[in-house]
């Protein structure tokens, strides 16, 4: 079997227990996606406390502005209110699917895709068995097998680590093998396919209180998992954070949240594999600490948007991260900006020149709204 390739990635995380999903529509319909928050729990991993909005993170380094604008989308027949849920590109079709997710104790298992080109939601029926109703689990794209979906958690003792793959043109997910050293189930972890086209994970959480620092990589034609756990100085155990591999074939972790600590702002870079592996921590100057915020992958950057900091603090700033370099570059969006919140989706359209944002928490509830941020 040929080894998979990348095309897309996206990542998110975290908790609590179960919801049917909605009726399958035939075909797109027009109507409008409309923001409705629902009451929402705090994290387990969090302690809930009056919340405010912050605006971009003084303390993030002075660049030049970008001339860039969010703007809110209008969209009919749209995925329901939800944070911690997965948005993941398929580029060669400019598709882009919606997986799992919750809205306070309601956990979602419905997959949807929507239509880059004409910003459009269809939800999907896949025929067969399917991945129990998730949220904080990690989705990535492979090219011969479709989305694939790995870990998440259902509920306050629920946790999951399982492995699937939703085919888009046979409309069914399957599960696959799932062997070697596979990591133990958790939420809030994070996930990246390599350079060596396997599936990279670090770190996360169960329901023992237990955060990890462990990395492993998945190898899709031998359905086994490597224990890639460099020896020496490493991460902080964590959850809540996000990984990519960066140009000069580094795998990068940032951000997050650790036991007592709820929000972390550190960046690490993994090099080499195996016994010649290390970590090292990266001094980018970076914006205040964070975790469940958004990210994606566009050109030579990574873009993230919001997650929720510490104390009271919901981010709505935006930066970039170099894909080399690390250097950090502060986005400045003009007119209306989505509000701050943590949990949302971010994905790249590059053929439409523009990064779109789906959903997340704000103190009120989970949320359901869009918006595209349009960049040069």
């Amino acid at each position: 079997m040929p080894r998979p390739a990348l095309v897309s990635i996206v990542l998110t995380a975290v908790l609590v227990v179960g919801c049917a999903p909605a009726a399958v529509p035939s075909a797109p319909t027009p109507a409008r996606s409309i923001s409705t928050p629902a009451p929402s729990e705090p994290h387990a991993t969090t302690t809930a406390t009056p919340t405010a909005e912050v605006t971009p993170s003084p303390t993030a380094p002075p660049t030049d502005a970008v001339p860039v604008a969010w703007h809110r989308l209008s969209l009919d027949t749209a995925p329901s209110d939800r944070e911690d849920h997965t948005w993941t590109v398929d580029p060669s079709s400019r598709l882009a699917y919606l997986f799992g997710g919750r809205a306070g104790s309601n956990v979602r298992g419905d997959l949807w895709v929507f239509d880059l080109a004409i910003d459009m939601w269809r939800r999907l029926g896949p025929a067969g068995p399917s991945p129990k109703a998730r949220f904080g689990h990690e989705a990535v794209w492979v090219d011969g097998l479709g989305l694939v979906i790995w870990a998440g958690q259902a509920g306050p003792t629920t946790f999951f680590d399982d492995l699937w793959a939703y085919d888009p043109v046979a409309n069914q997910w399957n599960r696959l093998q799932n062997d070697g050293a596979r990591p133990v189930a958790r939420y809030g972890s994070c996930a990246a396919i390599g350079p060596d086209g396997r599936l990279w994970i670090s770190h996360g959480f169960t329901e023992d209180g237990t955060r990890f620092a462990d990395t492993r990589a998945y190898d899709f034609p031998s359905g086994k998992w490597t224990n890639e756990t460099p020896a020496g100085r490493a991460p902080v155990n964590r959850c809540l954070h996000g990984c990519w591999w960066t140009d000069d074939g580094r795998f990068a972790l940032y951000a997050g949240q650790t036991t007592g600590v709820q929000a972390l702002g550190d960046l690490w870079a993994l090099r080499g594999a195996g016994a010649d592996a290390s970590w090292d921590q990266v001094d980018a100057g970076l914006p205040a600490d964070r975790n469940l915020y958004a990210f994606a992958r566009r050109a030579d950057s990574i873009v993230v948007f919001g997650g929720r900091g510490r104390g009271s603090a919901y981010h709505r700033d935006v930066f970039a991260i170099d894909a080399v370099s690390m250097a950090i570059r502060r986005i400045r969006p003009a007119g209306p900006q989505p509000a701050g919140r943590s949990g949302a989706t971010l994905i790249d359209d590059p053929a439409g020149g523009r990064l779109l944002l789906f959903g997340g928490r704000r103190a009120i509830g989970a949320l359901a709204d869009a918006w595209e941020l349009i960049l040069p």
